[in-house]
């Protein structure tokens, strides 16, 4: 049984909490806020457990196994440092950090101490994205030809991060997942709308070596949330609706054809359309975190590296960087690092 303390019980820490405790191969023992008011709300949810306002103490305790930490962006690499310098296995929320630099820094570290380094990418362990790179992979779809996601809804702004850092990190986690490549150039575009905060709208646009583009719409001024993917293939296509109740994938058998005629067939393609049958395939419902937690234990349990390692995160907060940056000088192509490594994806 992997012992768990919980550090930040604010938006996203009750559902670690609930989601570890309800794993049969996990027991949460502890959990730590700043706040009397959450702490006392962990306490009424879940009595029994260890609360405090140090999060040191569940660092120092030889009864706590692992840490999850579900606090600010710019305070994942501290905590996660002293986690991991403390003999901890870490699960950090996304993103991992708030720079490469540190990203290296903890996967560094974790590997020196030999103790297991995550991160939360959640919609990883989606029974929804799971079955499209399972399409992916055994290549139903074909060449990938386009990725392009509309992540909106109004709310809620970030004191720490932009629209970018807190929205669109989720489609780049599924991308770094899903995706035969990663790619090689970056461009975004962004505005803010709230004097002395962060960009609340923005379009990022991924390039890659192969005839393949990704756009992200992110916004926070939205009056509706929607949560809608389309990936296009040379042979089907896949809309993704997240906001759906059952119907999340569905596989369309839509595309086009581009016939060559005669010996000028630069100057005489035909381009054909098919559409054919829309299917829904069957996904695993259960919940997304039950399975990242159970995954969590099982590398612990085995010394191997969790798909979402210290490397998955580092890409993201790749990409991210170079987003931002792009942003900051109106949308000029930022070229990724090719340090940074890929691991082998889809064939």
């Amino acid at each position: 049984m992997i012992r768990v303390g919980v550090i930040g019980y604010g938006y996203w820490g009750p559902n670690l909490v609930r989601n570890f405790r309800e794993c049969q191969a996990t027991q949460v023992v502890a959990v730590s806020d700043l706040s009397e008011d959450r702490l006392a709300a962990a306490g009424r949810a879940h009595p029994g457990l260890k609360l405090t306002r140090d999060y040191r103490e569940l660092l120092n305790s030889p009864n706590v196994d692992a840490i999850a930490i579900s606090t600010p962006v710019t305070t994942h690499f501290p905590l996660a440092m002293e986690a991991i310098r403390a003999g901890k296995h870490v699960l950090v929320e996304k993103p991992m950090t708030a720079s490469s630099e540190e990203a290296l820094r903890l996967i560094d570290e974790a590997e020196r101490r030999r103790v297991v380094l995550m991160v939360d990418h959640t919609f990883v362990y989606t029974g929804a994205v799971r079955k499209i790179r399972e399409l992916i992979e055994k290549g139903s779809l074909g060449e990938i030809y386009y990725y392009d996601s509309v992540r909106v809804n109004l709310g809620l702004f970030q004191h720490d991060v932009d629209v970018i850092w807190d929205l669109a990190v989720h489609d780049l986690s599924i991308m770094e997942y899903i995706l035969p490549e990663f790619p090689v150039a970056i461009s975004a575009t962004g505005i803010g709308h709230v004097k002395g905060a962060a960009e609340n709208i923005a379009y990022v646009t991924a390039f890659y070596d192969s005839p393949l583009i990704a756009h992200l719409n992110v916004n926070w001024l939205s009056p509706v949330k929607v949560r809608k993917t389309l990936i296009g293939g040379s042979r089907q296509m896949i809309v993704y609706d997240d906001l759906e109740a059952s119907e999340k994938v569905k596989l369309y058998d839509k595309g086009i054809t581009v016939r060559n005629s005669g010996p000028e067939a630069v100057y005489k393609q035909l381009v054909a359309y098919r559409s054919g049958d829309m299917f829904c395939p069957q996904l695993d419902v259960t919940e997304a975190l039950r399975v990242e937690a159970q995954h969590f234990a099982d590398s612990i349990e085995h010394g191997t590296a969790p798909l979402t390692d210290g490397y998955a995160g580092l890409r993201v907060v790749s990409v991210l960087e170079a987003a931002t940056r792009s942003m900051k000088d109106r949308g000029r192509a930022m070229m990724l690092e090719a340090h940074v490594p890929v691991r082998e994806v889809c064939a």
